[in-house]
């Protein structure tokens, strides 16, 4: 589900699968309430014992029918164990994700109890909360290698980012990659409009921008439209220009939880929250026409984003006139190359029409695309031309 403040909720993710349900091991009822309801938040349906499974008796609480119909302590993907149960789980076999959860924060002795019992982390409520409900979650959402995530921003304005971002989440998602393309722009005019799909049902940023706290990957993924194969945030066409930061943090994050590519196209200001975006980032892509103008425009434009991104290249469109190549571009902004687009005639045209950049897999854009994420990603690129 979407766990936020006033974000609209959805569905739960996983929270029937077997493989994915934390078991508890904890008598102590309040404990066992707060448990419960860091689950639900979480979007976890977990299996209560009051002893570990394979130890308890053939008959009663915690034996054998339980653990026919439930999950076992060995094959549960977490286990959270009440520190009143730490002596029943004494003589368990080790095995990883197993966490003791209490109240009591001034125990000298819980340290000692979590070492006999094997547990990763001693997490004490209400403190922990947050960081529990976010591990109760990667095991519900089966969290795994996080999204490449690859914002793209205008050196000045006109530079042809909204472009290049439509045109990377079509190459990425026509190359079998799991694809989410995120508006982060909300005076560009949306980029559900620039793929054709203004009217598709889904979710817009608005739904979102109340969200605080974790965001359910699956859910957010689930909620969005879908339009030509991968996943799209924009904008309605309400009045609302503004997400708060928090809102924006959690809304990456969940959509990096599931894997694959992340596509941010990113105003040129650097506000609160297009910090938030670009901390979170992998790489950022700048495009900068081919012109001087453009240049004296993109340094400022650089000097902002390099103070919060890890990585900064420049894309040049086109080329500049007087003998400037893309590596003397580069070199003037100080942000090191990541390749040269021509421009590609036709294209605007195209679009007009309905036909997303980069769908024409021999244009010079989709060659462009292809090319970036067979170095980044390491594979060949592919898909319908």
């Amino acid at each position: 589900m979407l766990v936020g403040g006033g974000g609209r909720p959805a569905r739960a993710v996983g929270a029937g699968a077997a493989g994915g349900r934390p078991l508890i091991i904890t008598e102590d009822p309040l404990l066992l309430d707060d448990l419960l309801r860091l689950c639900a938040a979480a979007g976890a349906e977990p299996h209560v014992r009051h002893s570990v499974p394979e130890q308890s008796g053939t008959g009663g609480a915690g034996g054998a029918e339980e653990v026919r119909g439930g999950v076992g302590w060995e094959s549960a993907p977490l286990v959270l164990v009440g520190d009143d149960a730490a002596r029943r789980v004494r003589g368990a076999p080790r095995r990883d994700g197993v966490f003791l959860v209490g109240r009591e924060l001034d125990d000298p002795l819980v340290w000692q109890r979590a070492v006999e019992i094997g547990a990763e982390e001693v997490l004490r409520l209400p403190d922990a909360e947050s960081r529990l409900v976010d591990r109760i979650a990667d095991v519900v959402e089966g969290a795994g290698k996080p999204a490449l995530a690859v914002g793209v921003i205008g050196g000045s304005g006109g530079a042809g980012a909204s472009t290049l971002a439509c045109a990377l989440a079509i190459r990425a998602a026509r190359a079998g990659e799991r694809t989410i393309l995120i508006d982060g722009d909300p005076l560009g005019g949306g980029m559900d409009v620039l793929l054709g799909g203004e009217g598709a049902e889904g979710l817009r940023w608005p739904d979102f921008a109340g969200s605080r706290g974790r965001v359910g990957a699956g859910a957010l993924e689930e909620s969005l439209p879908e339009l030509h194969a991968l996943r799209v945030l924009s904008w309605d066409r309400g009045e609302r220009v503004v997400v708060p930061p928090a809102a924006m943090r959690s809304v990456l994050a969940a959509a990096r939880r599931r894997g694959g590519v992340v596509v941010v196209d990113l105003p040129r200001r650097v506000d609160e929250a297009v910090a938030e975006v670009l901390a979170q980032l992998d790489l950022v892509l700048m495009v900068v026409p081919g012109e001087l103008r453009s240049v004296a425009a993109a340094g400022r434009v650089a000097a902002g984003v390099r103070m919060v991104a890890r990585d900064v290249r420049v894309v040049v469109r086109g080329r500049c006139p007087g003998g400037l190549d893309a590596e003397t571009v580069a070199g003037l902004l100080g942000v090191p190359l990541a390749g040269e687009v021509p421009v590609e005639l036709g294209l605007p045209g195209r679009v007009a029409e309905g036909e997303p950049p980069g769908a024409q897999r021999r244009g010079a854009l989709a060659r462009f695309c292809d090319g970036f994420w067979q170095r980044v990603l390491g594979a060949a690129p592919g898909g319908p031309a």
